[in-house]
């Protein structure tokens, strides 16, 4: 009965890594796409109301692109995103994702990007 019990333990276990891998990996992947210059599909990996004005939506693009292009101007521009780690909250519906950036001077930057679940998507915060 103990061994079922520390089976069953050690499945919801992984069930939880995976799970906040997956916002992790959803992170990286939306950093990963401003880094390609699609402003719009990292917008889109915000948790925002259904519906926003064309206008807000197009500011938020704007701020995304004026980042890449700091970035680029200070330090030549990011190379590179990496998972340092991830933590879920118990319910597993919000996450904090740890990124490392590292730029193109070699300079590195260690982030936190903010996680929801919102209908079964990890959306940044």
């Amino acid at each position: 009965m103990i061994f079922i019990g520390l089976t069953a333990l050690v499945f919801s276990c992984r069930e939880e890594q995976r799970d906040t891998l997956e916002a992790a990996r959803a992170a990286k992947e939306y950093y990963d796409t401003l880094l390609a210059g699609h402003a719009a599909t990292f917008v889109g990996g915000m948790y925002l109301p259904d519906s926003i004005p064309d206008s807000y939506r197009r500011q938020l693009e704007a701020n995304a692109k004026m980042f890449i292009a700091r970035q680029k101007d200070e330090h030549g521009g990011i190379c590179d995103v990496k998972i340092l780690n991830c933590v879920n909250d118990s319910a597993a519906t919000t996450a904090n994702a740890f990124l490392l950036l590292t730029f193109v001077d070699s300079l590195r930057e260690e982030i936190v990007v903010g996680m929801v679940k919102h209908q079964g998507r990890w959306l940044m915060r």
